[in-house]
């Protein structure tokens, strides 16, 4: 069928470049940006980002089992020595402590259930959706595979560092920590670290894109503007409407438009200017105003005059805005005639100053002004800061009364305007809220490690402390360690986390600069939030009396 409809646009009016093609209705919605008729993302990149930032933080958690695990091994070594002097093989052994790590898994998956039950509210609250567990057969296998993988993954090298050890080595005691175990552990510790300071950035950056778009300049005032829509007794006296509008107490200014002001509502390609390059075809956004729409919007017009209502003969004029004039490459453009749909000559008496009628995903495009008040559809009303409460039931009523049988369905121009951005706004709360999850699971890990180090350097925080070593040194060597390796996850983290928001802020036309301190604070963060857990264990093991660490000698 693609094959068959691809170019019958073109076969009906050859100037046109648009090629047909389909696409399955139900996934609009997650599948719609499309980029030269290829489709190229959407919706579905949140859900894709929003599972892959799952499996990091489930790789973290499996982490801090591995760590924990091969860190306890010594108080299972006469355990495991014992067994195999019995004649227990080592095939037994790995399925005992996978068995012991998936059986932990599933029950942290019911534990896991319970808590999801229980923030699925908030959770639909924020994403605005209405998601319930319904736990179908596919949805219980689905939940029950991922406990077992996530059992078996985490529980595998601990399994096959644990069943190696030789029983006649353990039961002379002469099994010591090797430095594989340690630099095994030490890399789990920069993978998991290097995981949370990518969320740490994601979240800094995300928040500052957001802060940035609701704060831009959109070269026009969306602040107090109401708009709804022209219907019944409106539309047959819509002079007479305006005016007495503007007579409303709080309304400071009002007029009318045939467009939203938000995304592209209609546009065309008949025009023609002299110079123009036959080949080209250019889309313009055609605006269709009534008297002071441009006033009533703040826009500033910076070349030329608006339209005015002491020319009668403004119905023949036009107004392009900087970024329409510069594509066509007009100098002095103020007194030029261009001919729109090849039947009207329209003058140029003005440029607007460039304004974003679409989100900041886009570049400002080319936009005129014509003015035709009869085909206009949306009244535009700003409304006088701080009175609005009072202003908009004035207006309800005095709206009632002119437009008897219809009700008064109106909008502020600023919610709409936000609305554009609500999958950002949602990806930035949910990262913060992924990152805190992250980064406790993290401290968790880092905090049994430090306190199982602690306690197995006892005897030597003893002895140090006799020979005179201050609980600030104490405190330093314990932490020395972990701070190393938080360090490398930063030199490894930074690039990774540039690169992807790099790649993320791509998709705006207008965004912020990647700065210095945004890696800088996720690097802060990182080594603080590491020393607060390590330096609490060490503190503690620092302050131990030396005589009851070394009284078992």
């Amino acid at each position: 069928m693609n094959e068959k409809i691809v170019d019958f646009v073109k076969g009906k009016n050859e100037e046109s470049n648009v090629s047909l093609f389909l696409q399955s209705y139900s996934s609009r919605y997650l599948k719609g940006r499309y980029e030269n008729g290829v489709q190229s993302g959407g919706r579905i990149e949140y859900v894709q980002l929003f599972s892959i930032v799952a499996i990091f933080i489930l790789l973290i958690a499996t982490i801090n089992f591995m760590n924990l695990s091969t860190a306890k091994a010594t108080r299972r070594m006469k355990e495991i020595g014992v067994k195999k002097a019995l004649g227990v093989k080592k095939r037994t052994l790995i399925l005992q402590y996978l068995g012991e790590s998936v059986m932990m898994s599933l029950l942290s998956l019911v534990v896991a259930l319970v808590l999801v039950a229980l923030v699925l509210p908030v959770f639909n609250e924020i994403t605005d959706k209405q998601i319930a567990l319904s736990f179908e057969l596919w949805f219980i296998g689905s939940l029950l595979s991922i406990g077992v993988i996530t059992g078996l993954v985490s529980g595998s090298y601990p399994a096959l560092y644990l069943s190696g050890f030789a029983p006649v080595r353990i039961l002379k005691g002469e099994v010591k920590g090797s430095l594989g175990e340690l630099w095994a552990r030490r890399g789990l510790v920069i993978v998991q670290f290097f995981l949370s300071i990518v969320l740490i950035t994601a979240v800094v950056v995300i928040y500052q894109q957001i802060e940035f778009v609701q704060s831009k300049n959109l070269g026009f005032n969306k602040d107090n503007i109401v708009y709804f829509p022209i219907e019944g007794q409106v539309g047959k006296s819509t002079e007479a409407f305006l005016n007495e509008l503007r007579e409303v107490p709080g309304i400071v200014a009002a007029s009318s438009v045939g467009h939203s002001f938000i995304g592209q509502n209609n546009n065309t390609s008949g025009l023609d200017w002299e110079g123009k390059n036959p080949e080209d075809l250019i889309l313009f956004e055609n605006m269709r105003v009534n008297h002071d729409l441009i006033e009533t919007m703040g826009i500033e017009i910076v070349e030329g005059r608006s339209f005015s209502r002491d020319f009668s003969t403004d119905t023949a004029k036009i107004i392009f805005n900087e970024a329409a004039i510069k594509v066509m490459g007009l100098e002095n453009p103020i007194g030029k005639v261009i001919k729109l749909w090849g039947e009207y000559d329209l003058e140029i008496i003005g440029v607007a100053k460039d304004f974003h009628f679409q989100s900041l995903h886009q570049q400002v495009e080319p936009v005129f002004f014509m003015l035709r008040p009869q085909s206009t559809w949306n009244v535009m009303a700003r409304i006088e800061a701080g009175t609005e409460k009072a202003t908009l039931e004035t207006l309800s009523a005095f709206y009632k009364k002119f437009n008897p049988g219809f009700a008064l369905n109106y909008q502020f121009l600023d919610e709409s305007y936000q609305k554009q951005y609500a999958a950002e706004q949602r990806v930035a709360t949910l990262a913060r809220y992924f990152a805190i999850f992250a980064i406790i699971i993290s401290c968790l890990g880092l905090f049994g490690l430090a306190a199982f180090t602690a306690e197995r350097r006892q005897k030597e925080i003893g002895i140090r402390k006799v020979l005179g070593s201050s609980t600030i040194n104490i405190v330093y060597l314990l932490s020395a360690d972990f701070t190393k390796m938080v360090g490398v996850a930063v030199i490894f983290a930074l690039p990774i986390s540039y690169l992807l928001m790099k790649n993320w802020l791509d998709r705006f036309a207008y965004r912020i600069d990647l700065e210095i301190w945004f890696f800088a604070l996720a690097a802060v963060l990182a080594f603080l939030i590491a020393w607060a857990t390590v330096g609490s264990q060490a503190f503690k093991a620092a302050r131990l009396n030396p005589t009851k660490c070394l009284r078992n000698d």
